[in-house]
């Protein structure tokens, strides 16, 4: 699965940055926020490539669906060199509860991951791809955040459970080993840590500061198994230090190295 990226150096007047795109729900949307996982990741690949957040609040897999095409349209000449599908949190929603509009029943959740995988290899058959699967889900502290901004008219039962929780992301990583692609078990990770539920998730569901860090430490390690470090990406044009001060069209009449996506 590692993609070579090492490109020949040719002339070029559309010079373009490769694309990382970040699709997923509101832990993905809330990525781009201070000490979200996709901060840091924008700096790490800062003039190597470009992050894009593609994050829908509230989205289950079924309604993601309906962006394929506009986000990743297959007769793009540019598809992105690596793309996270971050979904699921939504999809374990309970019938019966406060989020049941949310929710997609497992087996259409994993024919759903299946049909985006699908899609996005058909827009570039070299694109790396990770599924990430939804973090944990505290139940206790989902119940404090409703009664903290609700009140007496907080509702009595969570949304959903972590034991359903887990059943979405074991189904994550059994599409992702089927089909063969990259994927990160956040569910399993984050519980390793005693105490997760305080120090990784803010209102039970959502990330805190060291919740977005892991994300993003484990994000940043799939990549470089998938061979995209990003300290192994050209710069998209020359570092200053290599700019003649008397003689700065020389460096920028050089070859540079477009990197094709």
């Amino acid at each position: 699965m590692v993609q070579n990226i090492t490109q020949n150096c040719v002339g070029s007047n559309t010079m373009m940055r490769p694309k990382i795109v970040l699709f997923g729900d509101s832990i993905t949307e809330q990525s781009i926020q201070v000490n979200g996982w996709g901060v840091p990741l924008a700096n790490a690949y800062s003039r190597r490539a470009d992050v894009l957040v593609r994050g829908y609040d509230g989205y289950n897999t079924r309604w993601a669906m309906f962006l394929l095409h506009h986000l990743f349209p297959l007769n793009s000449t540019k598809p992105p060199l690596a793309t996270t599908i971050f979904f699921g949190a939504n999809d374990a929603a309970w019938l019966g509860r406060t989020s049941e509009r949310l929710h997609v029943p497992i087996e259409e959740f994993k024919e759903n991951l299946r049909k985006i995988v699908r899609h996005l290899k058909e827009c570039s058959p070299t694109m790396q791809i990770v599924l990430i699967t939804p973090p944990p889900f505290s139940e206790e502290g989902r119940l404090a955040y409703a009664i903290s901004v609700y009140g007496e008219n907080a509702y009595k039962l969570p949304e959903k459970t972590n034991e359903v929780t887990g059943q979405y992301a074991n189904a994550c990583v059994e599409v992702a080993k089927e089909i063969g692609v990259w994927y990160i078990n956040l569910w399993s990770k984050m519980q390793e840590t005693d105490g997760w539920q305080n120090k990784f998730l803010s209102d039970g569901l959502h990330l805190t500061t060291e919740g977005n860090t892991i994300v993003y430490e484990e994000v940043v390690k799939v990549f470089n198994e998938a061979g995209l470090s990003a300290d192994k990406m050209p710069l998209d044009f020359p570092h200053h230090s290599k700019i003649d001060y008397k003689h700065p069209e020389r460096a920028f009449q050089q070859d540079v190295c477009d990197i094709p996506l």
